[in-house]
């Protein structure tokens, strides 16, 4: 039995990560959802990023070429893997969201991680802007692979934004609670969209990584 990653798979794995995300912290809802209902919906949203990161990361090929100057790191490749370890990294921040009870805790294996993983999509992201760049292919407004890199590098901004205003402060409040859940569900939105455009082709290869998330 062979199970063969495609595009598509890829995209509804990013797409229903970031509605979950954005689920948690929509304005209202997370209200309603109460703390524990809305990291429960980061924690599922984060596995499914993780998955449609793996398949990303399968579907960017060789982690190295060869030519003339010797062997050399692929880009798409280096993209691709950057952005699944943030996404493992997410993975932590939101389990240990369901059980820290403690300033420590709560600052060592929650905002720590969501840090260091949204440090990662912005990396991964402007890995993926750079190789746009350098195919000159920087001003496609037209183009799904334009709009999706862009998205996700809007994504990835808001996703730090919102890292910052989750700082735990020594009381064990967050900085910014308001400015982190904004920032959360606005990099969703963008995440969100950035893998929608791809849902038509499912058999189009997947041109530069960036999303999730």
């Amino acid at each position: 039995m062979l199970i063969r990653p495609t595009l598509h798979m890829q995209s509804w794995g990013f797409v229903v990560g970031a509605f979950l995300f954005a689920l948690g912290s929509a304005p209202g809802v997370a209200h309603l959802l109460g703390t524990a209902g809305a990291n429960t919906s980061f924690f599922v949203g984060s596995w499914f990023f993780t998955g449609a990161a793996f398949v990303q990361l399968i579907l960017s090929g060789n982690a190295t070429v060869s030519d003339k100057q010797g062997v050399g790191i692929r880009a798409e490749w280096l993209s691709a893997i950057i952005q699944f370890l943030g996404t493992l990294l997410f993975n932590v921040s939101t389990g240990a969201a369901l059980h820290a009870h403690t300033v420590k805790g709560e600052m060592h294996l929650v905002w720590n991680p969501n840090l260091e993983g949204s440090l990662c999509f912005l990396a991964s992201s402007a890995l993926a802007v750079l190789i746009l760049w350098r195919s000159k292919s920087y001003w496609e407004p037209r183009s799904k692979n334009w709009q999706s890199v862009w998205l996700n590098m809007l994504g990835s901004i808001a996703f730090g934004v919102s890292a910052i205003g989750s700082f735990v402060l020594g009381s064990g409040n967050t900085l910014d609670p308001s400015l982190a859940n904004f920032g959360t569900f606005v990099g969703a939105l963008c995440f969100l969209l950035a893998s929608a455009v791809f849902l038509g082709r499912a058999h189009a290869p997947a041109p530069a990584p960036s999303s999730a998330p």
